[in-house]
This record gives structure tokens, C-alpha cells and sequence, in this order.
């Protein structure tokens, strides 16, 4: 997909889609601790299965929320991961809305670049995340935090 570029806002495909549709509740998280970082990828799991991903979908979105889930508990300081069902037409998905209040992507693009690393790891994160996702978007202020708001539809 082509990023389009939004000031500090970078978006890899749209972000449509609803989440309105009723019985299907988002959860929330909070990412304050490595145990809540086990939580994600349970909470994930049991949403990727309820919402009918084969095993290497669920594979998929389960990889992204937990790589995205760590970079706001270690980059952003903590935040928060919502997971709902988002339905379109015929399509249903799942949205992962991950946000910190942390020091923010000076440069979103370059982050999402392979090799791209502000500590210790290999650079893949943000990127891998936006790979295995069908939707991807980035919204970041430096000094203010990061949002990411991503959606993998069920094939």
C-alpha cells in the first residue's frame, strides 16, 4: 500500500469500516506491565477465533498486536490496546487501536523503515506490524504520543 503522508500522520490504506455492530463490545486494555503484555496477545487470540480467522490469520493479528503493544509499553512508557470487530458489508475484521503518552515518532516514515531501531532490537517492529495487517495507520506528536490504528479482515 501507498503511505499517505498527513503532516505527523502517515496512513497505509483506508480506515474504514464499522465498529458499531451491536453484541460485539471492544475491549480495553491497559499496557503498564510485561504481564499486560500477555494479556494482549490472549485477548487478541480469543478475538481473532470468535471472529472466525483461520490459524495463520489469527497468527497474524496476534504477531502485530504484540509487537505494537511492546513498543508503547517500552517506547511510549505504557498506553492502551482497544480490539473490536469491525464489520463492512460482507467483510468483518478486527481493529487493534494501540496508544501511548509517550515521546512521540519524530519521523514516522523512517520508523517504519526495516533496520529503524531508537534501542536494542532489530529494527522489523513497526514495519512487520504494518505487513501482517491488511490497514495501517500511524498518528504521532512528538512529546505527545503515538496511536496506532491497524484492521485485518477475515478472508
Amino acid at each position: 500500500m501507498t503511505p499517505l503522508a498527513d503532516g505527523n500522520r502517515t496512513v497505509h490504506g483506508p480506515a474504514t469500516g464499522r465498529a458499531d455492530t451491536p453484541g460485539a463490545e471492544p475491549v480495553r486494555l491497559s499496557l503498564t506491565t510485561e504481564d499486560d503484555l500477555l494479556a494482549v496477545r490472549h485477548a487478541v487470540r480469543f478475538a481473532a477465533v470468535a471472529a472466525g480467522f483461520s490459524i495463520i490469520d489469527q497468527t497474524r493479528v496476534i504477531t502485530a498486536a504484540s509487537e505494537l503493544a511492546r513498543n508503547a509499553y517500552i517506547h511510549g512508557g505504557g498506553g492502551d490496546l482497544v480490539v473490536g470487530s469491525v464489520h463492512e458489508g460482507a467483510r468483518t475484521g478486527l481493529r487493534l487501536t494501540i496508544s501511548d503518552r509517550g515521546p512521540g515518532i519524530p519521523d514516522v516514515e523512517a520508523a517504519l523503515a526495516d533496520g529503524y531501531s531508537t534501542g536494542v532490537g532489530l529494527g522489523h517492529g513497526l514495519g512487520g506490524a504494518r505487513r501482517l495487517m491488511d490497514e495501517f495507520e500511524v498518528r504521532s506528536t512528538p512529546g505527545e504520543g503515538t496511536t496506532v490504528i491497524t484492521t485485518r479482515w477475515r478472508r
